[in-house]
């Protein structure tokens, strides 16, 4: 065919560009995705109960990672009390339902109010109150930087925990036994498949949430101030109120992670509220590459597959896991995903 006759005619359609391959790295995501899916499903029909629970816990962890992901990933501040926040949440969804099954009032004033097994109202609450005490933290935590930012995050996230333990109405250090798991229209959440489900859905809305987030104005300024927060002041913009507005939303996800937890467990005790914890959210998105939408997820089926495998064979099972951890800093700096999916850019 000549040149000539490669023109198209006058008021002929163009050719159609070809469609845009997804990037290996929305490959990867959705394998992760829909893998954790399939697993709970495929455990259900070979009757593992105990797998389906395993896979919850994984959705459940990666929620929390997700919250963490979005002040360490997006915005460069490497929190260790975000065990605050998950505990916050999970001691929300116990007390409300304690109060709803003993008929007993959480509070007259106002209103009378006896608590609420309802799911959704819990799951509102439980981020309301992780938002409000991660503005109240990160209102005084941003004044600092590095190792301190680090180190006052932790004493706040202590000062939970020690509160929690000294807290005798709620169990103190023996923990809230939750009797029943709150109830969501239309679902049986006692029913393992039915609960993997729903915390399956909600971890795909988290993440897509932030997703959108990344990819707005309030991302990008978000971004910019992990990287240069004298050039965002320079363009006008206060990069304290940006990383404050990351840090509350990112404790209403946590928070959100905990009472789905206390739901799972039907118990919820100081332990939620460790900093052990704390540093097991870090873990997951090293593990699985900072900054990378789906981190989370690949860090946490990562961390919970080992402690699964590995637990049955050696009560020292962690001493492997740093082994696994090391290699991962010192040959995969872009985590798991950054391994699979190639590429410096985030998730």
């Amino acid at each position: 065919m000549s040149p000539v006759e490669q023109i198209p005619a006058a008021g002929s359609e163009p050719m159609a560009a070809a469609p845009a391959r997804p990037s290996r790295a929305t490959l990867v995501n959705a394998a992760l995705g829909l893998g954790l899916l399939a697993f709970g499903l495929g455990a259900w029909a070979m009757g593992e109960v105990f797998m389906v629970t395993l896979a919850t816990k994984v959705a459940i962890l990666a929620i929390a990672g997700a919250g963490l992901n979005l002040v360490l990933g997006y915005g460069g501040l490497v929190s260790f009390g975000h065990a605050a926040y998950f505990g916050l949440g999970g001691y929300t969804a116990g007390i409300l339902a304690h109060h709803a099954l003993n008929y007993t009032p959480l509070f007259e004033w106002p209103f009378l109010f006896e608590g609420t097994t309802s799911m959704p109202v819990i799951w509102l609450t439980a981020m309301v109150i992780g938002a409000l005490a991660a503005a109240a933290i990160g209102a005084l935590s941003l004044r600092t930087t590095g190792v301190y930012f680090i180190m006052i995050t932790l004493a706040f996230g202590q000062m939970i925990f020690y509160f929690a333990i000294s807290w005798p109405a709620y169990g103190g250090e023996d923990g809230l036994p939750i009797y029943v798991r709150n109830g969501f229209p239309g679902l049986d959440t006692l029913d393992p498949l039915h609960f993997f489900g729903l915390v399956w859905a909600v971890l795909m809305a988290v993440l897509g949430g932030i997703a959108m987030l990344a990819r707005s104005r309030f991302g990008l300024a978000l971004q910019a101030a992990r990287q240069n927060r004298q050039r965002l002041m320079a363009v006008g913009i206060r990069p304290g109120g940006v990383l404050l507005t990351a840090f509350v939303i990112s404790g209403a996800i946590t928070a959100l992670a905990g009472a789905l937890y206390a739901d799972l467990n039907r118990f919820v005790s100081p332990s939620m509220l460790s900093w052990h914890l704390s540093g097991e959210l870090l873990v997951f998105l090293i593990l699985g590459g900072t900054g990378r939408l789906f981190a989370p997820l690949a860090g946490a089926g990562l961390y919970i597959a080992l402690e699964h495998l590995l637990g049955g064979v050696s009560d020292h099972w962690q001493f492997f896991f740093g082994l696994l951890l090391l290699a991962v800093v010192l040959f995969a700096r872009g985590g798991v995903i950054g391994f699979l999916a190639g590429g410096k850019r985030h998730g």
